[in-house]
């Protein structure tokens, strides 16, 4: 379902951003690293950006304070120097080819935090409780909470005043006795097809003497146990894996994802450097849709090919139908409505030949990417993306490993 990067797992290599030196990108050259690092750029800049605007913005404060002491002042400069150093040269770590010509190359949204940061947890109807065991003797006044858990409620507590205020009763096709709980879907178990993409890891925390570490993947889901030990990264603090794997899940059983990152040893046992727990009912239950990021633009084929399951029309007809939406309702002139919005677009697309063909999916992309723009069912769409997520250590509690 998630991270859903599309990895070439034959092209694994480090740089596949190079072949974008000439001045046009040629597509067949491109494939999704290309994206990736050009999406890393433009990250860059725009923390560039931000950081120069706080520069500004405190400057302009000291100015204003300058009344002060004026060797304060300049102290303080002095000691914020070093620290934006520091900044660009965590932000230049990874060596990224440069890049002439950005315009062309589509890209995705890198996140450099957890997609949940961004999306309140995904909670958005769906909360989970955890269950703990009582405490019995003595020694459990001292059980951390993480020890007493037996199991998570996972459900949504909702209190009415009676009688419901009129416009919610008064809403088409909504039953007043159900309140809040319209539309969800119902709790039998579901399997699913879980594919995880892992881009690379940075600034992992050294496990050898020589101060580096040999790391590779492990990902835990429900029986599954995957470790994918035989491809070691040698002595690298920041290796690049580009790897996909495929798992098959029951929920609400197997929903708990663990990606995990160990450090080869040839003698003894492999110790763990840090982990990452994803919640993937919840991502999967959540109206922002993070089964699969959607995607700037639509195309048939070349390293920008569409990969969600559905086709942007089927997925807009499906919230349109969900969310009781008027729409869509697709119209001469490139033109869209979906309740009272009108979206426009192109009518065409290529397919691999160059033959030219109709088409409305640009045009229920253009809804799908302002989805927040509709009225009371709308709400972001999570786009397609890579996120960074902090590998924890449970015997180091709360340090990013």
């Amino acid at each position: 379902t998630e991270e859903e990067k599309e990895k070439k797992k034959k092209k694994k290599k480090g740089g596949g951003g190079e072949e974008v030196e000439e001045e046009e990108p040629d597509e067949s050259m491109l494939d999704w690293w290309s994206k990736y690092f050009a999406s890393i750029e433009t990250m860059k800049e725009q923390l560039r950006q931000q950081e120069a605007a706080a520069a500004e913005a405190e400057e302009k404060e000291e100015m204003e304070f300058a009344e002060g002491s004026k060797g304060q002042a300049k102290n303080k400069e002095k000691s914020k120097a070093p620290k934006d150093d520091k900044k660009k040269k965590q932000q230049s770590a990874p060596e990224l080819p440069e890049k002439k010509n950005k315009q062309k190359i589509d890209e995705l949204k890198v996140f450099n935090k957890e997609l949940e940061t961004e999306f309140d947890n995904f909670e958005d109807w769906l909360h989970t409780f955890n269950l703990l065991r009582g405490k019995i003797g003595d020694n459990d006044d001292n059980a951390t909470e993480e020890e007493r858990i037996v199991g998570r409620f996972k459900g949504s507590i909702c209190v009415y005043k009676v009688p419901l205020p009129d416009d919610i009763t008064k809403e088409a096709g909504y039953d007043p006795t159900f309140g809040m709980f319209q539309g969800i879907p119902s709790n039998d178990p579901i399997n699913v097809l879980v594919r995880v993409y892992i881009v690379r890891a940075t600034d992992l925390h050294p496990a050898d003497i020589n101060g580096k570490a040999d790391p590779y993947i492990a990902i835990k889901l429900g029986k599954t146990d995957i470790k994918d030990k035989e491809n070691y990264i040698s002595k690298q603090l920041n290796p690049v894996f580009g790897k996909s794997f495929d798992i098959e899940a029951t929920f609400p059983m197997e929903s708990m994802l663990t990606v995990a990152v160990y450090d080869w040893d040839l003698v003894g046992t492999d110790d763990l450097i840090g982990e990452t727990k994803i919640d993937l009912e919840n991502r999967y239950y959540s109206k922002h849709r993070a089964t699969c990021g959607v995607s700037q633009t639509y195309s048939m084929h070349g390293y920008n090919t569409w990969r969600d399951p559905m086709k942007p029309s089927q997925i807009l007809s499906k919230l349109c139908k969900e969310g009781k939406v008027d729409g869509p309702h697709f119209g001469p002139g490139g033109r869209v409505k979906v309740a009272n919005r009108v979206f426009t677009g192109p009518t065409e697309i290529e397919d691999e030949n160059g033959q030219k063909k109709q088409t409305d999916e640009h045009l229920a992309l253009a809804v799908l990417r302002h989805w927040e723009d509709i009225p009371r069912a709308g709400c972001k769409l999570v786009p397609e993306h890579v996120e960074t997520r902090p590998l924890l250590n449970p015997d180091k509690p709360g340090i990013e490993q």
